[in-house]
C-alpha cells in the first residue's frame, strides 16, 4: 500500500507543478469543488434523455436540465423550442449537431473552415457526410468569398454550415451573421447551421455587442465546452439543439425506460453536478467579472509582447494572444500551444497578470540568450489589426 500511495503522491506533485505553468491551453483551473467530494462515492450515471424518467435512479437529470436552461437563457432564447444535454466534451457536442443535421438532410453538404477544430474532419468521416473545407483568411476566419463561390457550385445541395466561434489557434470568430445573410441572399430553401463555440460560447454572452449564436438567432444547434471557461477537473461540455429537430431523431428504449436521444449511452453525472455547482456559485455577475478579468489580462499580455517586438495578435472578443514562437524550452516549460512559427497564450481565469509577468521574465532571459543568433523571419505573419 505504501508503494501505491507513494506513486500517487509523486504523480500528484508532478501534475500540480505542471498545472502552475499551464498558459497555452484553454482549461480553467480556478475552481474549488471540495463540497462535492462525497458524490464521488456514488455511481452517478445520467443515462438516457435528461427529460425522461426511468428505473435507473442514481442520476443527476434534474441538475442537467438546470445547466441547459441556464446556458439557453444566457444566449437570449425566450421560447421552449430547445433541448440539450451535458456531453463528454466539445467533440461530442459537434458530432451531435452534425448528426442531427445529417438525419434532417441526408444529402446535404457540410462546409467548415480550414481553421475549424481538428476533430471536425474525423467527425465527418465517422458520420459519412460529404464536406468541403473553406479557406480561412490570415486571421483564421472563414473566407466568405470562398464560401459563396463554393455554395454557388453546389446549389442543389442543402448547405450544412459548421461555424467556429473561437478557433483553436487564433481565437477567431467565423462571421456568423454574414454567413446567414449569404445563405438568405442565395435563396437556399433549406439549410442547417451548427456552431462550435467551445471556448467563446461562455465568453461572448458576457460582452456587449458581441456576436450572438443562440437558437433564436437562426442557429440550429451549438456546443460549448464545460472544462474551458466554466472549469472542471474532467473534460465535459454542453450541446443544445432545436427540440423539434431532436424529436425527429430520438427513439424509445425499454431497457432504460427513456428516450435514446444522446450520442453516448452512459453519461457522466458527476460532470453535470460540477457544472451546476459552478453556475450556482458564480451566477451571471460572477462569470461576467471573471471574463472581464480574462480580457484585461489578454490585453496586458498583448501589450507586453508588443513591447518585445513579437508581433502579437489578439482577435476581438478573444482571450487568445498569438505571438512569434519562442524557444522549445519556453514552449515546454509553459505548455504553449503552437502552429508553425506562431505560439499562443490563452488567459484563462487562473492566468493572472503576476503569472504573465513570471512568464515574461523567463521570455526575456530566453531572448537575451538567443539575441546573438540570426532570427528566422520565414513564414506568414498575421497582419490583422489588433483589438486594442
Amino acid at each position: 500500500m505504501d508503494l501505491i500511495e507513494n506513486r500517487l503522491n509523486e504523480f500528484y506533485k508532478y501534475l500540480s507543478s505542471q498545472s502552475e505553468k499551464m498558459i497555452g491551453y484553454p482549461a480553467n483551473q480556478d475552481y474549488d469543488y471540495s463540497k462535492l467530494y462525497d458524490f464521488f462515492k456514488l455511481s452517478i450515471n445520467n443515462i438516457g434523455d435528461p427529460l425522461s424518467d426511468g428505473p435507473y435512479k442514481v442520476k443527476a437529470h434534474e441538475f442537467e436540465k438546470e445547466v441547459i436552461e441556464f446556458v439557453v437563457k444566457l444566449t437570449g432564447q425566450k421560447d421552449q423550442n430547445f433541448w440539450g444535454y451535458v456531453t463528454n466534451g466539445g467533440t461530442e457536442g459537434n458530432m451531435y449537431g452534425l448528426y442531427v443535421a445529417r438525419e434532417l438532410y441526408p444529402k446535404g453538404v457540410v462546409y467548415y473552415s480550414q481553421s475549424a477544430h481538428y476533430s471536425i474532419p474525423k467527425i465527418l468521416k465517422l458520420l459519412n457526410m460529404p464536406s468541403i473545407a473553406i479557406r480561412s483568411d490570415e486571421c483564421g476566419c472563414m473566407c466568405l468569398k470562398d464560401l459563396k463561390e463554393t455554395l454557388a457550385i453546389h446549389r442543389t445541395k442543402v448547405p450544412i454550415i459548421l461555424a467556429t466561434l473561437g478557433t483553436t489557434m487564433f481565437g477567431a470568430l467565423d462571421p456568423l451573421k454574414e454567413i446567414q445573410e449569404l445563405i438568405r441572399s442565395m435563396a437556399f430553401p433549406n439549410h442547417y447551421i451548427h456552431v462550435d463555440a467551445a471556448l467563446s460560447g461562455f465568453i461572448l454572452p458576457f460582452i456587449e455587442n458581441a456576436p450572438r449564436f443562440g437558437l433564436d438567432s437562426g442557429v440550429h444547434s451549438f456546443s460549448i465546452s464545460g472544462h474551458k471557461m466554466l472549469g472542471s477537473p474532467m473534460p465535459c461540455g454542453i450541446v443544445v439543439a432545436r427540440k423539434d429537430y431532436v424529436d425527429r431523431v430520438g427513439s424509445s428504449v425499454e431497457y432504460i425506460g427513456a428516450l435514446d436521444t444522446t450520442l453516448s449511452g452512459s453519461r457522466n453525472g458527476h460532470s453535470t453536478l460540477l457544472l451546476w455547482y459552478a453556475i450556482e456559485k458564480n451566477k451571471k455577475i460572477g462569470f461576467k467579472n471573471m471574463i472581464q478579468r480574462c480580457l484585461e489580462v489578454a490585453e496586458y499580455t498583448y501589450s507586453e509582447l508588443s513591447k518585445r517586438g513579437l508581433n502579437p495578435y489578439l482577435a476581438k472578443h478573444s482571450i487568445t494572444v498569438v505571438f512569434d514562437r519562442p524557444s522549445e524550452k519556453m514552449i515546454n516549460k509553459w505548455q504553449l500551444a503552437y502552429q508553425g512559427d506562431k505560439a499562443h497564450i490563452i488567459t484563462m481565469p487562473h492566468v493572472s497578470k503576476l503569472l504573465i509577468d513570471e512568464f515574461l521574465k523567463d521570455l526575456d532571459k530566453s531572448m537575451e540568450k538567443n539575441s546573438s543568433k540570426t532570427p528566422d523571419t520565414s513564414g506568414d505573419y498575421v497582419n490583422c489589426a489588433p483589438s486594442l
